[in-house]
C-alpha cells in the first residue's frame, strides 16, 4: 500500500489537468497512488484520462461539486496520507518529499502545508503580509481568511477521519472550513519553501462563479460555533468573525438591491451580539 494517496478533483479542466498531472508523476517522492475524480465533465477530460492509463486512478461521478470529488477519491485511497491537489494548479518536484519527511518525526495527527507562488495570466503575482502562511496554531488567523490551499495540505487519514471529511452541503469555502475545524484543535507543521504553484486563469474558479463566499464561511463559523469543545477565548473570536462578515455581506445586499437577505444578515449578527452581551 502507498504511504500517499494524491487526489485531483476536476470538472471541465481538460486544457489544464495535464499540468496537475505530470506535476505529481514528476515527484522525487515516489512511494504515492494518483487518483483523478472526474465530476461530471463535459469536455474531453474522460477521454484525455484515458491516455495516463497504468500511472493513475480514473474515478467519475455526476457533477456534485468538489468536496463530493474529494470524498469520492478519500473513499477509494489507501494511503496513510492525504494529499489534495486542484486540477488548475501543479507542484514543484520536492512538495510531497518534503512533507513525508516532516510526518516521519511527528504524530499520527498530522497536517502539513506548504508555501506557495501564485501566477495569473502568466505572471507571477505579488502576496500581501496577511496572506503569509505559517505553521503551529492559528485559528484566529484562519478565521479571517482561507490560509491554507488544499493544493498544498497533507493530512494524516486518522486525523481527517476525526475532524471529518469535506462538507458537502458547502458549494464553496469548503476548504475553509476543514481549516477551522483543524486550527481550532490541533497544531499544523508548515513547510516555508514555496512548493506549489497556483494559477489563476481558469473561469470556473469557484471564487469567479460564486458570487457571494463569505456567505458560505459564515455558515463554517455557525458549525465551529456549536461545538461545545471550542476553547472559550477563540468562541469570542468566532462570534466576532462571524459578525464582522455578516456586516460585509448585508452591506453587499444592500448595494444590489437585496434589502430582505441584507436584514437577514444583520439579524443574524444582532442575534450573535446580543447572545455575547447576555453572558458577559
Amino acid at each position: 500500500m502507498p504511504l500517499v494517496s494524491v487526489i485531483i478533483p476536476t470538472y471541465d479542466r481538460r486544457s489544464v489537468l495535464g499540468r496537475a498531472i505530470r506535476s505529481v508523476l514528476s515527484q522525487t517522492f515516489k512511494d504515492f497512488e494518483l487518483i483523478v475524480v472526474d465530476d461530471g465533465s463535459e469536455d474531453s477530460t474522460s477521454e484525455y484520462l484515458s491516455r495516463f492509463d497504468g500511472e493513475l486512478t480514473a474515478l467519475f461521478q455526476v457533477n456534485n461539486g468538489v468536496s463530493s470529488a474529494r470524498n469520492l477519491g478519500i473513499k477509494h485511497s489507501q494511503g496513510e496520507l492525504l494529499a489534495f491537489l486542484d486540477s488548475d494548479d501543479e507542484w514543484l518536484p520536492e512538495k510531497l518529499a518534503r512533507q513525508t519527511a516532516l510526518f516521519q518525526g511527528a504524530g499520527p495527527l498530522f497536517v502539513c502545508h506548504t508555501d506557495e507562488i501564485w501566477f495569473r495570466h502568466g505572471k507571477q503575482m505579488p502576496q500581501r503580509s496577511y496572506h503569509a502562511k505559517q505553521g503551529g496554531r492559528f485559528f484566529e488567523r484562519a478565521l479571517e481568511r482561507c490560509l491554507i490551499s488544499p493544493s498544498s495540505v497533507m493530512i494524516s487519514r486518522s486525523l481527517l477521519e476525526k475532524v471529518g471529511h469535506f462538507d458537502e452541503e458547502l458549494v464553496a469555502a469548503e476548504d475553509y472550513d476543514l481549516w477551522l475545524r483543524i486550527t481550532a484543535f490541533h497544531e499544523v507543521h508548515f513547510v516555508a519553501e514555496p512548493l506549489v504553484i497556483k494559477h489563476g486563469d481558469c473561469e470556473n474558479q469557484l471564487s469567479r462563479t460564486v458570487p457571494v463566499i463569505d456567505c458560505f464561511r459564515i455558515r463554517a463559523i455557525e458549525k465551529i460555533l456549536a461545538l461545545q469543545e471550542l476553547r472559550e477565548d477563540y468562541r469570542k473570536s468566532a462570534i466576532r468573525e462571524l459578525i464582522r462578515k455578516c456586516e460585509i455581506v448585508a452591506s453587499g445586499c444592500a448595494k444590489r438591491g437585496k434589502t430582505k437577505e441584507a436584514e437577514e444578515y444583520r439579524a443574524l449578527a444582532r442575534s450573535y451580539q446580543d447572545a455575547e452581551a447576555e453572558s458577559a
